[in-house]
């Protein structure tokens, strides 16, 4: 009996290791979707011919990774000036310290043109998932992904 369990528990748990899902949490961040707000927290899932954004488990927009034209991701740094103001009133040493320390936000963006339909839409990803996004979007479209803080714009 405990050579059976045994047998059923090593069959079971690499199953289970190996059924990772594909969904990101992500932050809308804007973009052509009309009936999504900016700030709108998602889910971003990766599928092997498409892509969906997904909120509150309805599908908000699903674009076929044949029809993505872009991808494009980029940073935003920032100090943390309001938090080291906070730390200051109670630690004027602490609060130098954090006025120092930068934050970083880490944004993916998609262009589509899937016939008649067209758009695009940024999304905001947390630090440790976004270059698995990124990976994930150029394997299944065979799109380079373009840093668009190395972007020169003329006007």
């Amino acid at each position: 009996m405990k050579i059976f369990v045994a047998a059923i528990l090593c069959l079971l748990v690499p199953t289970v290791a190996f059924a990772a899902d594909n969904n990101y949490k992500v932050s809308y961040d804007g973009g052509s979707i009309q009936s999504v707000k900016s700030g709108t927290s998602a889910e971003f899932a990766i599928e092997q011919a498409q892509v969906r954004l997904i909120k509150d488990k309805k599908d908000l927009v699903i674009i076929p990774a044949s029809s993505i034209t872009e991808i494009s991701y980029g940073q935003d740094v920032h100090r943390r000036i309001g938090t080291a103001i906070g730390l200051a009133v109670f630690s004027f040493g602490v609060g130098a310290l954090m006025a120092l320390s930068k934050s970083k936000k880490h944004f993916v963006g998609i262009t589509y043109a899937n016939g008649d339909q067209k758009g695009g839409f940024v999304m905001q990803c947390d630090k440790n998932e976004y270059r698995g996004i990124l990976m994930a979007l150029e394997g299944i479209t065979g799109k380079k992904a373009v840093d668009s803080d190395a972007m020169t714009v003329k006007n």
